[in-house]
């Protein structure tokens, strides 16, 4: 995918978006690290059109992604030096790192709750004797 041809996501890009929400990403995260993740750099705009996500969601789904360290951005001046920079985007962490990184939270808070399951049928025991 270039950053000058947008096309639609496509229904596999669906399910990566559909299984990135089930690990705990908002939507918009997801999409945009779909969006991103075989792509060496695309502009704001490029997102927009393939995602079907609006302008400021774009943003605002960069904010924590850029706060994970997993996307970088750059801004460019227009030609004529009117009206906003351009603002392009870039994964920082390969895609599969970050699926690595999902893993390891799920199953940390996974076994954070299954901890607290174990103690609240102790205590439950205690209680009852």
């Amino acid at each position: 995918m270039t950053d000058d041809s947008p096309v639609n996501l496509t229904e596999k890009e669906y399910s990566i978006i559909d299984m990135l929400q089930s690990l705990g990403l908002p939507r918009t995260e997801a999409t945009a690290i779909v969006c991103l993740k075989d792509c060496k750099e695309l502009r704001s705009l490029h997102i927009e059109l393939v995602s079907g996500l609006r302008q400021p969601e774009v943003s605002v789904a960069m904010r924590p992604l850029k706060d994970r360290g997993w996307v970088d951005e750059r801004s460019e001046k227009k030609n004529k030096g009117k009206g906003r920079p351009v603002k392009y985007y870039q994964l920082t962490v390969p895609f599969p790192q970050i699926v690595h990184i999902l893993e390891e939270e799920f199953l940390k808070d996974n076994n954070e709750k299954i901890i607290a399951l174990k103690r609240l049928r102790e205590l439950e025991i205690i209680m009852q004797n």
